[in-house]
């Protein structure tokens, strides 16, 4: 199995290879605004109830135009995100817009507003996807997410969702940390029996404000007992999946997840922040060097196509030690969230951890 594993991550080596010279915007990020109901202890935007720069509707829908004709609908997704972007008070404008105009769209939510008459309106304007955040028991998700009912309301909206049936994919995202790592299993029974689509697993980042929060990071030994929690659900058959970042080795890779690492960032995926900044995955720190643009001021498809740089080449060149490592080929210096820009070093990296 490992050499048919290593045979598929060649492959995914060149093909990275050839999408750093031809990129395909698959996956478009809006993200709507940067207020939140929420104020959670790990949040990489540092989202609150503040007040946000955002882009008026009218500006959004015009570029949404743009998008179309220079892109079309078929291949592009939008993937529409905050802060908590049901706040945005032209929400469902924006998307009934987006929708007519043939757009595919899913959204990351708090599920916090969501109801029966919400999600009446979610199914109205379009919506396909969407993942509600459950970051552990009921104490411990409101005290994570500094929310009180907080868990009560997010698992009412998640119901309301399901109960809709008008949804291609309904999924809860888990961020496991140190409060949560022990309810796993109590987690997985409760998520079962909410009867979503999928549950995405996911460690908390040293990114954002959980920086402030070096506490509820994960140790080696705890990162072991995620994958193996993950590996073990999924050869069951349940539809548990860790996300989209890091190199986890062969003895993980394909085992918690349907593919193979590959960091989409600049490749596959690029977003809209809330005042017209272009840039790459929204979990990146926002700093000169990973803003491309604005949409403003900047043709966003010449931007595209010519710009990108820092992300189109691999992160190992930047670093001695991953330039050396044996896994470069397949991990090409791990995810670009991650990457700590003023030192040019990978702060996730599970070497030596689970390989």
């Amino acid at each position: 199995m490992n050499e048919v594993k290593t045979e598929h991550l060649k492959m995914l080596a060149e093909y990275k290879e050839k999408l750093m010279k031809e990129p395909k915007l698959k996956f478009l990020f809006l993200e709507l605004t940067m207020r939140c109901n929420e104020n959670c202890l790990h949040c990489g935007s540092h989202c609150n109830d503040v007040q946000s720069e955002e882009l008026d509707e009218y500006t959004i829908m015009g570029f949404l135009d743009k998008i179309k004709k220079d892109f079309g609908t078929e291949d592009t997704m939008l993937c529409v995100t905050g802060g908590e972007p049901l706040l945005r008070r032209e929400f469902f404008d924006i998307m009934t817009y987006a929708h007519r105009l043939g757009f595919r769209w899913g959204m990351t939510s708090n599920g916090i507003l969501i109801n029966d008459m919400t999600a009446k309106h979610l199914a109205r304007a379009g919506m396909s996807t969407i993942s509600v955040s459950i970051d552990g028991l009921k104490d411990t998700h409101d005290w994570f997410r500094r929310t009180p009912k907080g868990y009560a309301k997010a698992m009412k909206g998640i119901k309301a969702l399901v109960d809709n049936g008008s949804f291609k994919h309904v999924q809860i995202t888990t961020v496991v940390h140190k409060r949560n790592i022990d309810e796993l299993e109590e987690l997985f029974r409760i998520v079962s029996e909410a009867d979503v689509d999928s549950w995405r697993v996911i460690n908390i980042e040293p990114i954002g404000r959980a920086k402030q929060h070096p506490e509820l990071l994960l140790d080696d030994d705890d990162y072991r007992t995620l994958f193996n929690f993950i590996k073990e659900k999924r050869e069951k058959g349940f539809p548990v999946q860790y996300g989209c970042t890091h190199y986890l080795g062969l003895d993980y890779e394909r085992e918690v997840r349907d593919w193979y690492f590959l960091c989409n960032a600049g490749i596959y995926t690029a977003s809209i922040m809330a005042n017209g900044d272009i840039g790459a995955c929204l979990d990146i720190e926002r700093r000169p060097e990973t803003i491309m643009g604005n949409i403003l001021t900047d043709d966003f498809t010449e931007v595209w196509k010519n710009k990108f740089e820092i992300f189109r080449k691999p992160l190992a060149d930047m670093n001695e030690k991953c330039s050396a490592c044996e896994s470069k080929q397949f991990c090409g210096g791990g995810s670009c969230h991650s990457w700590d820009y003023d030192n040019n070093e990978q702060q996730v990296c599970f070497k030596d951890v689970l390989f």
